[in-house]
């Protein structure tokens, strides 16, 4: 492959002049600028990137942190975001911290204390404390996607949302209703909201004592296995199912067919996020663009990039949510208890 030599030679330039033109370090021209890329492109010369860095300052690179990639709405939010990245000629690095995990200790106390970034997104990653304060000293622009604790972070309303989905089923005439899935975290998470949004309407409809919390893993199998327990109890089985996820409300769905519940007449079942398997399953479920999440993401990003130190930089505006009423739930076939 050519080098920095023969782009100066083609484009009539210095080698120093081709390099800042191509690093985007010192000044020169705009029309010498295009000349020397142009003369790039003829050669078939790509400048390193370690090269690039050590001359701009920038490494043209932006960390992303999330747990894991199995979970729809992470991989949706990833794909919105290395599209804009890529869009904007920028590298990704990406760190998978599933909570728990000595990974994820190692890349909150090591590898993001030493590697440099342009920027950093976080997605989903509920940090605590002390990893939070890690992330802060991180030198660079941050941003996140559903995490709270960050100033910067692009979610949908978690609590209204739920609220939203629990009174669907309240307006066809449950009054059996359970919250289906997450775990037992800290009152941050989105389960955890999500949840709270549940109790908001139960509580609204005078039904706050009969507010119930299933949980289970954000999986399908997690919601199977969760489903098929309560719903094989005849005395506990609800008439309604407000899931956290789609993929909890998948499962829980095949668990009613297996167990021989019609649905949405035995057992009426809403989600949240408009999985990509909703459909297949005709599942009622208040949807949100993840991948239009992680390209905002981004964008906000770059533009706190672009900023100097201390400047306003307009918020991303928050992702709306919309009711997709498919066949999973109906009124209960049953005559609702008081």
């Amino acid at each position: 492959m050519n080098g920095i030599a023969e782009v100066a030679r083609v484009a009539g330039v210095s080698k120093s002049t081709a390099s800042r033109a191509l690093s985007g370090a010192g000044y020169v021209s705009e029309e010498t600028r295009r000349r020397v890329a142009s003369a790039a492109s003829e050669v078939g010369y790509v400048p390193s990137a370690p090269a690039v860095s050590l001359a701009s300052g920038r490494t043209r690179t932006v960390g992303v942190v999330l747990p894991g990639v199995t979970r729809w709405f992470f991989a949706q939010v990833l794909e919105g975001i290395q599209e804009s990245l890529l869009s904007a000629g920028l590298d990704l690095v990406l760190y998978d911290a599933r909570s728990g995990t000595p990974g994820r200790r190692r890349i909150f106390d090591d590898f993001l204390a030493r590697r440099r970034f342009d920027g950093l997104i976080a997605v989903g990653v509920e940090p605590h404390d002390a990893e939070l304060e890690r992330i802060e000293a991180v030198r660079c622009p941050v941003v996140s996607v559903a995490s709270a604790g960050f100033p910067d972070d692009i979610a949908i309303d978690d609590i209204d949302v739920s609220r939203r989905a629990t009174e669907h089923l309240l307006g066809l005439g449950h009054r059996r209703i359970l919250f289906l899935g997450g775990g037992t975290g800290r009152r941050t998470s989105v389960e955890s909201r999500r949840f709270e949004g549940y109790r908001v309407a139960m509580d609204a409809a005078g039904l706050g004592e009969r507010a119930t919390h299933v949980h289970c893993d954000v999986t399908v199998p997690g919601g199977y296995a969760a489903a098929a327990d309560i719903l094989g109890d005849l005395r506990a089985r609800p008439t309604g199912i407000v899931a956290v996820a789609d993929e909890v409300a998948i499962g829980a769905i095949i668990a009613a067919q297996r167990l021989g519940i019609e649905i949405p007449h035995g057992l009426s079942v809403i989600g949240v996020d408009d999985h990509e398997y909703a459909g297949m399953f005709l599942l009622t479920t208040l949807a949100q663009d993840a991948r239009a999440q992680g390209s905002a993401a981004v964008d906000l990003l770059l533009r706190r990039m672009a900023a100097e130190p201390g400047g306003l930089v307009a918020p991303a505006s928050q992702p709306q949510v919309r009711l997709v009423v498919r066949n999973s739930t109906s009124a209960p076939f049953e005559t609702p208890q008081a």
